[in-house]
């Protein structure tokens, strides 16, 4: 059974920083390439990040790019997304996904950005 498991969300100030982990089973997780996507309160998913199987390929929403980094440990069968220089508009459900069939996604972790 392919399982998603996201941490490390939680409260951050404005400016400060995140680190979320994906840990990822019942599949060959370096063959497959990946996303983070996120969903603000009262809107649709949208996508943030992806990252090709072998980690060399990234890319990311116009209005993250410079401040979040995505990357993946094969070995450790785990996706991370590094967040920096965090404002409000970044709170949100981050899931991980898959970017190839299935498409299944994690059971997201909530991220929020407060004084």
């Amino acid at each position: 059974e392919v399982q998603l498991v996201e941490s490390g969300g939680g409260l951050v100030q404005p400016g400060g920083s995140l680190r979320l982990s994906c840990a990822a089973s019942g599949f060959t997780f370096s063959v497959v390439p990946m996303r983070w996507v996120h969903q603000a309160p009262g809107k649709g998913l949208e996508w943030v990040s992806s990252i090709s199987s072998g980690g060399r390929s990234t890319y990311y929403l116009e209005t993250v790019k410079g401040r979040f980094t995505i990357s993946r440990d094969n070995a450790k069968n785990t996706l991370y997304l590094q967040m920096n220089s965090m404002n409000t508009e970044d709170g949100s459900v981050y899931y991980c996904a898959r970017s190839s069939e299935p498409y299944v996604r994690g059971q997201g972790t909530q991220v929020t950005v407060s004084s």
